[in-house]
């Protein structure tokens, strides 16, 4: 505030010393024009030769001045002189339709206004022109512009003071709830995110202070979810660590070869589902809809439930169940991330394999009508009504299955279908038995 405030008294300051200068040159140089016209009364024509009558006496109270010295050069057209002061500046430009001009000049180590006048002798006015040049010092001109300058500057002065101290005042005033809020601020807890009062905020302030809290609960959001993240996998590494440290313990204790290789096999078992809960896990963190960038890009449903199908193969074979793929009949095209959604099939078929008894069935099916439909079905055992809201909670696994699993599986595709802008549905297979997961995606508004 200070800067401008300085600048605009500099540059009234500046504007007004040209006008007084303007003002006080206007006021004396009249002086001066005066004196050079009676100096023309005066020049005389004599025999061809140009002269000056006036008398000492009355030259000497024509240049009369308190303050300042008078000084006078009167010259043919040609420059040469015809009475006065030879050192005189010299100018013979004179704008036109104009037959004086004025300026400055330097003479004898002094600053002077000079007025030089052009005309014909008023007593002999068939003769040529004369250049009648009047200079005076600048003495009370200068002390004159002082006077006006002063006058002038003084009360803009002190308005642009008051003006600069309403305004300090008022900024002040006005930024006084904004320091109250860097106060507040300032005080919290790097823990509280709670959304900031805005009550007492002017109401050019609270767009920000809304986006603050925005971002926020956006943070806070990211933080509880990473604490439950964190609470969870301590949670479920517990187990399989426990076990992990209980095969190594036995295998070490051994010393049958045949038990130390049993043991060594439980603890590769162990291993397995220890790695299987770490990937889980991290896919679940990686897939959180708040915590996630996506780069959705076209890709082909059938296609990629194919070679993902085809992958859960080897397993399938093992467990003597039967793998099936069921086509659209043509390309299904969705946007969306096709690492992610072959991260889902992934699981769903897992979950389906891995519940469903040896001799059974998984079929693979990808649909088309308004959405594109994946479609993984099984004839294992059903999961109860009152499970089926649950199933897609993490951790959550049915009661009675003597199957292993972390209860992520379920949880994954859930956080996938969502961050597709899809929806997931968990029905009885067509013949009654078994299950059957349809996961919806909207072909005609696809994200991205």
């Amino acid at each position: 505030m200070l800067v401008p405030l300085s600048l605009i008294l500099l540059i009234d300051i500046v504007g007004s010393y040209f006008v007084v200068r303007h003002v006080a040159n206007d006021v004396y140089d009249v002086e001066l024009n005066e004196i050079a016209r009676e100096m023309l009364l005066h020049v005389t024509h004599n025999k061809g030769e140009m002269g000056f009558d006036l008398a000492p006496e009355a030259e000497r109270t024509l240049l009369l001045d308190k303050e300042d010295q008078v000084y006078y050069a009167i010259r043919t057209m040609d420059g040469n002189l015809i009475a006065g002061d030879p050192t005189l500046p010299v100018q013979t430009v004179i704008k036109s339709g104009k037959d004086t001009a004025y300026y400055d000049g330097v003479l004898q180590g002094q600053s002077v206004r000079v007025a030089l006048l052009r005309g014909q002798p008023l007593l002999h006015p068939a003769t040529e022109p004369v250049m009648i040049q009047v200079a005076e010092t600048q003495v009370k001109r200068n002390r004159h512009e002082r006077a006006l300058l002063i006058q002038l500057i003084l009360p803009q002065v002190l308005l642009i003071l008051i003006a600069g101290i309403l305004i300090w005042r008022g900024v002040a005033h006005g930024l006084a709830p904004l320091r109250k809020l860097q106060q507040e601020v300032g005080m919290r807890s790097h823990l509280d995110l709670s959304p900031i009062a805005a009550d007492n905020v002017p109401g050019e302030v609270e767009p920000l202070v809304g986006a603050v809290n925005d971002l926020m609960t956006r943070v806070d959001a990211v933080l509880g979810f990473q604490g439950r993240f964190i609470a969870d996998t301590a949670h479920q590494l517990r187990t399989p660590v426990a076990g992990l440290k209980a095969h190594i313990e036995l295998a070490l204790r051994e010393n049958d070869l045949t038990q130390v290789k049993r043991a060594l096999g439980h603890l590769y078992t162990s291993a397995e589902r220890l790695s299987r809960l770490v990937s889980q896990l991290l896919s679940l963190a990686r897939n959180e809809p708040n915590n996630v960038a996506v780069n959705f890009a076209p890709f082909d449903l059938n296609q990629l439930a194919l070679r993902a199908a085809q992958e859960w193969v080897p397993l399938a074979y093992k467990k003597q169940i039967d793998l099936g793929f069921d086509t659209a009949g043509q390309p299904v095209l969705l946007n969306g991330e096709a690492a992610r959604v072959t991260e889902m099939i992934n699981n769903l078929v897992d979950n389906a394999i891995r519940y469903t008894p040896p001799g059974g069935r998984v079929t693979v099916h990808v649909r088309q009508d308004e959405h594109a439909h994946l479609i993984v079905s099984d004839d294992g055992a059903r999961i109860p009504v009152e499970e089926r809201t649950r199933i897609f909670e993490r951790f959550h696994r049915l009661l009675g299955s003597h199957e292993e699993g972390s209860g992520l599986g379920l949880a994954i595709v859930h956080e996938i279908a969502t961050l597709h802008n899809a929806t997931i549905t968990l029905e009885d297979d067509v013949d009654g038995v078994g299950n059957t997961f349809t996961v919806s995606f909207p072909v005609s508004h696809a994200p991205g």
